[in-house]
This record gives structure tokens, C-alpha cells and sequence, in this order.
């Protein structure tokens, strides 16, 4: 499977095609709205949230209810394009350099993007670089979490940290429910409310904060990516995917960087054989052994940096004056870290939904289906 999205922050819509997608697939908008209003949510979110609704409109490849096989077009729109008609034109004259932006921000893509493309109002820059373009993407992927759940494959995110406080709580499938009733996504009461107290802290000082988001996935079965090329590998193309998504600056599997403060003997998992069964008691390969899925859950953790964009900015430069100047100030959250989590959900989830059909193929779902279910079967008697 492969997709394109297309659109920036304040025009008139963010586009995404989708192309691959099996036929049979039962698809609507209420499977990609709910994941486009949690990616809204979320403690510390700024005004943007409230302007926006984002919903979703299915224009091409699904009819009456299931996909047909052709490309599947989704559009997102944006709300307060409204009030960027003139400035976001793309019509000669009207008054784009209106909002003209030329004090780079420091974090932000601004600097090297005006330099690469050769831009000296870096709004031709942030437009497309802004977060904002994740909702396209979130659209996507709830399309592939739809694949993944007919699949028996089971997602889920939750905040581990927030600007420097740690959750205490360990993860368990069953407590799911709480993670998507808390504001923070997280599953330590006493570290959301110090979370709180922080996210409000830097608000009142034009500060921003970052966290710790951790992705699972469970019922994958054995085998999907693969150990032959570097670049099918399953580990590589998930950093990739995690990567890729706006202010992400880390990323682990399993135990991570705390396996490498480890001897062997207590990083890898030992397999037992019961009632038949292959089984394990740890998983610190994260689901994940050679670049390829082991049965285990999938495991994922990434660093997200503070949003770039403070209330109280940073010096920086005006890339027209060359004089020093305040960082340019745009409508922004203090912290974006408990929507993370849903962003990077989708984002992986894509990943494992076209892992899916490379190792399975099948035009149709059904086909699809009965592949994995005959993959399952072997490896249990394996």
C-alpha cells in the first residue's frame, strides 16, 4: 500500500489517496472520525482545537459501505481557512505576504526550509510543515487500523511521561478504557495531576513541553517484515514511520536503550514449549527479533520534543533584515504529547496494515482473511 497527502495548516483542505487497499474492506466515516477527534484532544491543546472539527469525506474507492479496490480518496476540511482566504491564495495578487513570516523559529523546519526552496516568507515554509498536516495522516491510518482490527490485530497508546514526570503505572490491555477517559492519556493518576500542574506552569510562561509516547500491538502474527534487505525490515520501517511525524526526536523497541545498560541474559526472552504452544515469560525484543514480528506484542516508545513555538519566544534572525529579532509567534499548544500518542498509533499502524498485504497479498479482504488465518495455523504447529 502506498499514500499521498497534499494540503497546508490554513488552506482550504488537508487531501489523502490511499492506493493498495484490498477490496471488501466495510469503511465509513464514522471508522476515521472518532480517531481524528481524539487527535484534537488532549490536555494542553491550544485554540486551533477549538476552531477545528475535524471530520472526515470519503470521495473515491468505497461504494455503498466497503472499499472496492480502487484508490480511496479522503479529505479533511480546514475550518479556519476562512479566515485565510486572501493571505492563502493561490491567485496572483490578493495580499499573501500579509502575514508574512521572517523571524525563523528556532526548532521549527523555517531556517532550512527557506533556505532549501529558496523562501524568504517562511510561511511557504510552516504552512506544510505544521502539525496540522498529521490530520490527513491520522485519517489514513484509522483506514488501517479498520484493516488491522478485521485482521485480530489490536492497537492501543498511552502516555509514559510528560515534561519530565513519569508515569508509574504499567500497561495492561484492560485498563484501555481509563487511557481514552483521561485527558492525559495516561494511566498514573497522581502523575496526571503533576502533569497538569506543569502543562499549566508553562502555559502561564509561554513554555512548551514534551513526553514519552508508547505504541502496542497485539495478535500480530509471526513474520511480517523480514530479515533479507535492510529496507524490508520491520523495525527500520516503523522508526521510519515514527520518525516522520512532526516534533519526534527518538525512538525505541522494547527495552531500547535500556537493553544496552543490560547483560544479554537479561535483554533477551527465553522460549518455552507449553501444551504445544511456543511461549515466552519477557519481551524485550518489543515483538520485533531479525526485522521481523516474533508473535510477541509489538512494543514502540518515541521521545516527542517540546512543540517549537513558544508564547515567549527565542531570539533568532529575520532572514529579510538579517537583524536580530523575537522568534515570529503563531497559534500554538503547550504541549501536544497525550494526541501524540494517537498520531503515532495510526502512523505505525499503517506500517503493520501494509506489512500485512506484502506478506499476504490478497485483492479482497476475504482472501486476505483466510492467508492470515491459514498463517496462523502453521506457526501454532510449527
Amino acid at each position: 500500500m502506498r499514500f499521498l497527502t497534499a494540503g497546508e495548516s490554513h488552506g482550504p483542505q488537508l487531501t489523502a489517496i490511499l492506493e493498495g487497499l484490498p477490496s471488501g474492506l466495510e469503511l465509513t466515516k464514522q471508522d476515521i472520525d472518532p480517531w481524528l477527534e481524539k487527535r484534537q484532544g488532549g490536555y494542553g491543546r491550544g485554540r486551533r482545537m477549538v476552531i477545528e472539527k475535524d471530520e472526515a469525506r470519503i470521495l473515491s474507492g468505497v461504494r455503498a459501505g466497503r472499499t472496492t479496490g480502487a484508490p480511496v480518496t479522503l479529505v479533511v476540511e480546514n475550518r479556519d481557512w476562512r479566515n485565510w482566504t486572501e493571505i492563502m491564495s493561490p491567485e496572483p495578487g490578493g495580499e499573501p505576504r500579509k502575514k508574512a513570516l521572517t523571524a525563523a523559529r528556532p526548532g521549527h523546519a523555517d531556517y532550512a526550509g527557506g533556505v532549501k526552496y529558496r523562501h524568504r516568507d517562511l510561511r511557504d515554509v510552516l504552512e506544510r510543515a505544521s502539525a496540522r498536516e498529521t490530520a490527513a495522516r491520522v485519517a489514513v491510518g484509522a483506514v488501517a487500523l479498520k484493516l488491522l482490527g478485521v485482521l485480530g490485530v489490536e492497537g492501543a497508546n498511552h502516555v509514559v511521561s510528560l515534561g519530565g514526570v513519569e508515569s508509574a503505572a504499567t500497561f495492561d490491555w484492560a485498563r484501555v478504557p481509563e487511557i481514552e477517559a483521561s485527558e492525559l492519556r495516561c494511566l498514573d493518576p497522581e502523575a496526571s495531576q503533576r502533569m497538569k500542574v506543569l502543562v499549566d506552569e508553562a502555559k502561564r510562561d509561554g513554555d512548551t513541553l514534551g513526553g514519552v509516547l508508547e505504541i502496542r500491538f497485539r495478535g500480530l502474527p509471526v513474520g511480517l517484515g523480514s530479515h533479507v534487505h535492510w529496507d524490508r525490515k520491520l523495525d527500520g520501517r516503523v522508526a521510519q514511520a515514527v520518525m516522520s511525524v512532526q516534533a519526534m526526536k527518538g525512538v525505541e523497541v522494547g527495552l531500547g536503550f535500556e537493553g544496552a545498560r543490560r547483560p544479554g541474559s537479561a535483554v533477551h526472552d527465553a522460549m518455552f514449549l507449553r501444551e504445544g504452544r511456543y511461549a515466552r515469560d519477557t519481551n524485550g525484543a518489543g515483538g520485533l527479533e531479525g526485522g521481523m514480528t516474533n508473535g510477541e506484542e509489538l512494543v514502540v516508545r518515541a521521545a516527542m520534543k517540546p512543540i517549537a513555538t513558544l508564547m515567549k519566544p527565542l531570539p533568532t534572525v529575520d532572514v529579510v533584515s538579517r537583524e536580530a529579532a523575537d522568534a515570529a509567534r503563531e497559534r500554538s499548544d503547550t504541549t501536544a504529547v497525550p494526541a501524540a500518542g494517537v498520531i503515532l498509533q495510526t502512523v505505525v499502524g499503517w506500517v503493520l496494515a501494509d506489512a500485512m498485504l506484502e506478506k499476504f497479498g490478497g485483492d479482497s479482504v476475504e482472501e486476505l482473511v483466510e492467508r492470515v488465518r491459514a498463517a496462523r495455523d502453521y506457526a501454532a504447529s510449527y
